[in-house]
């Protein structure tokens, strides 16, 4: 028994009043999954979801993304595609129409990939988010739909596309509808070279499964945020396979830069910067140059203002 949680914290609402305690929130501190610290919830998103203390970046869904990527008020979301929500009807320990309905009111979203519009440093992209949080972000037939959609309408607009993704692979409740969207999407990525608009792919963690074998590390760039863990299937499962013991930091975004899998590793606080800056080199425009603060009002021999 938890006796602070189950005594004293009911005892302490109880004295301050129902009133009070109902506009405090139980969510006020966060622990770092990697080095343990509690960080404090404001101190966490104003260094954008990155641990103070150690570095890990935690995972975050599409709406941080956009907040952290697009200029302020420039971006909208994209009509997510309706699709069958179970096509099989597959029925396994759980119910998978029961996983849909618990993931979707988790994170408030109909499926596992969100896309919007917007800009970045004035230029015109389009950016498509795959979060872990719903599903372990695994490829069915909605985030199939949603991903060709919106690849569909970035060539349409002529905008470069950016892809942040993290995934288990492909969502085996859907069987061979899940497995098919990896070519749909590798079709959509060369129709996106064909009409010479850059494909950056951010790599975050976990990006694995079919996902990181088809459209993930298709990318004319590739990018991963520190730590990343990247690959195909589990080290634990390659090391038992082959039998042998795996290098340091294997299947970590460092360790794949290293050896040429990434084209580089930056952090979340510097990706935004990083990604204006090769949007504007892959599609030949100049960023353009911060506006100069409008100069002070001159006071007049009056001590009046003279309009500018």
């Amino acid at each position: 028994m938890n006796w602070i949680t189950n005594y004293v914290r009911p005892r302490i609402k109880g004295l301050m009043g129902k009133d009070r305690s109902s506009d405090t929130p139980d969510n006020l501190w966060k622990k770092c999954p990697s080095c343990g610290d509690m960080i404090f919830h404001r101190d966490l998103l104003s260094n954008l979801h990155v641990c103070p203390a150690c570095g890990h970046h935690l995972r975050i869904g599409p709406a941080e993304r956009f907040a952290y990527t697009f200029d302020a008020g420039s971006f909208s979301e994209l009509t997510p595609p309706t699709v069958p929500a179970d096509p099989l009807n597959f029925r396994g320990e759980k119910k998978y129409a029961d996983e849909i309905k618990a993931a979707r009111t988790k994170t408030g979203r109909p499926e596992a990939f969100t896309a919007a519009r917007g800009t970045i440093d004035g230029l015109n992209v389009m950016i498509g988010v795959q979060p872990f949080d719903y599903l372990g972000g695994s490829l069915g037939l909605g985030v199939g739909e949603a991903l060709v959609e919106s690849i569909q309408a970035a060539i349409t607009e002529k905008r470069p596309y950016i892809l942040f993704v993290s995934s288990g692979g492909a969502r085996m409740q859907e069987g061979i509808l899940s497995l098919m969207q990896m070519p749909r999407a590798t079709i959509l990525v060369d129709m996106l070279r064909e009409a010479g608009l850059p494909y950056i792919v951010v790599l975050t963690d976990p990006t694995f499964g079919g996902v990181s074998a088809s459209y993930a590390m298709l990318g004319d760039v590739q990018i991963a945020e520190p730590g990343a863990q990247i690959g195909f299937t589990g080290a634990r499962v390659i090391a038992q396979t082959i039998r042998e013991k795996l290098p340091e930091g294997f299947q970590r975004a460092e360790y794949l830069l290293d050896h040429g899998m990434l084209d580089m590793v930056t952090p979340r606080k510097e990706m935004r910067a990083t990604l204006s800056q090769v949007l504007h080199i892959l599609t030949k425009q100049a960023k353009p140059k911060p506006r100069s603060p409008a100069p002070p009002p001159k006071k007049n021999g009056n001590g009046g203002v003279n309009a500018a």
